[in-house]
């Protein structure tokens, strides 16, 4: 991989710089975090209204067509895209999972109606997704999920429950699998529906995490009916669509948490500036100064290897197993930071949001918290390691 920018890549990053020089957000944010929870009212205002701005300046999916509203960046300048927010310390879209999931889906899969009616809210934060896959007993065994969808004239009846939803409580819609042919083969009667998240029949039940958020959910389906037209793709093909769609989270979302790991990193610098330590700043401790050395050693890995997965597309246009890797190594070095964070806040580290004593609004001990899952979603580290030691070191199947 050529790491300078070509004439054109070098024109497209000055243009974003320029734009959030003048555009991003300054001063404190809602909560005081910048990678905070969504969840909360004011936070999600503040995030809605980013996303508004971003819409309007053209910037809220680069990488889309342009005639769905994107900018047809190649897969280099999304990655530009997203180095220049990180330097600009601009904050996250609120629909996350809407721009980096289902407007792909939609625009690879989607029918012309469908792409008309949801496309365009999608990327100005007006209609807020979620993405409906995992069960309780259809997590990791995606293919055994049992929530069910019979058709009935032109409308299917949804029954079943989904479980650690995103952003459920906020959400509008949800990207949902079900199964619509309950003989065939798991993997082969599955199909995928939009649904409209205020129907009756739909319960949200928020599932409060350790830091005291709700950002997933229980979500249950009695007798929702869904119209014909909202089936994404074939019927029972829907197999396919959920494979397209870990593809994007695999891609998309990957690049996007890089931005907050520097993120991190840079706070976790300024905070250590700002901390005294036997009577200095903690910069000047030689053992701080070892592990913050360690903790941008390892940000710059995680840098380097998410270019190996992009060289990877590049030359094959499919994701590798590389991206496993990735995610095991991103996910415990953000648990580490955040752990070198509270040590260095101290006993005011651990008070949280709302206090006067707290340490930067509370935002290291919220991300300790959080930090905790990470090894969890999407994919646990054990499930990534497997992947690792089978297709990439060819270890046989323990």
């Amino acid at each position: 991989m050529d790491f300078k920018d070509t004439p054109e890549e070098a024109k497209f990053r000055a243009e974003i710089r320029e734009w959030l020089r003048k555009n991003a957000p300054k001063g404190k944010r809602p909560g005081g975090a910048w990678t905070g929870s969504l969840i909360g009212e004011d936070s999600l205002k503040f995030h809605k209204d980013w996303q508004k701005k971003l819409y309007e300046g053209g910037w809220a999916a680069v990488a889309w067509p342009k005639e769905y509203g994107g900018r047809g960046a190649s897969l280099m300048e999304q990655v530009i895209f997203y180095e220049e927010m990180a330097r600009a310390c601009a904050p996250s879209v609120v629909n996350v999972i809407g721009i980096a999931l289902v407007g792909p889906v939609l625009i690879g899969h989607g029918t012309e109606e469908q792409k008309q009616r949801f496309l365009k809210p999608i990327l100005s934060g007006d209609m807020i997704w979620s993405q409906g896959f995992s069960e309780p007993n259809a997590g990791s065994d995606l293919a055994s999920l049992s929530t069910r969808a019979v058709l009935e004239g032109d409308h299917f009846v949804v029954n079943g429950q989904k479980v650690w939803t995103s952003f459920g409580t906020i959400a509008d819609w949800i990207l949902l699998l079900v199964r619509t042919d309950p003989s065939a083969p798991k993997h082969r009667g599955i199909s995928c529906l939009l649904v409209d998240l205020h129907s009756p029949g739909v319960t949200i039940r928020p599932l409060v995490q350790m830091t005291g958020d709700a950002e997933f959910s229980e979500v249950f389906f009695d007798n929702v009916r869904v119209p014909q037209q909202n089936l994404v793709g074939a019927l029972n093909d829907g197999w396919s669509i959920a494979i397209a769609t870990l593809m994007h989270e695999r891609g998309g979302v990957a690049v996007a948490i890089q931005v907050q790991i520097e993120q991190v990193l840079s706070s976790l610098f300024d905070l250590a500036r700002r901390t005294g330590k036997n009577g200095r700043s903690a910069m000047e401790d030689p053992r701080i100064r070892q592990e913050l050395a360690r903790c941008y050693a390892e940000v710059q890995i995680a840098r380097w290897n998410g270019y190996r997965s992009l060289t990877k597309i590049v030359k094959d246009g499919m994701p590798g197993p590389e991206g496993s890797f990735g995610k095991v190594f991103w996910t415990e070095l953000n648990q580490r930071m955040q752990e070198l964070a509270l040590n260095l806040s101290g006993v005011f580290g651990l008070v949280p949001s709302g206090d006067p004593l707290t340490v930067d609004s509370g935002r290291w001990v919220y991300g300790y918290l959080r930090s905790r899952g990470n090894t969890i979603e999407g994919g646990t580290s054990e499930i990534q390691r497997n992947i690792v030691a089978e297709r990439v070191l060819g270890l046989p199947k323990g």
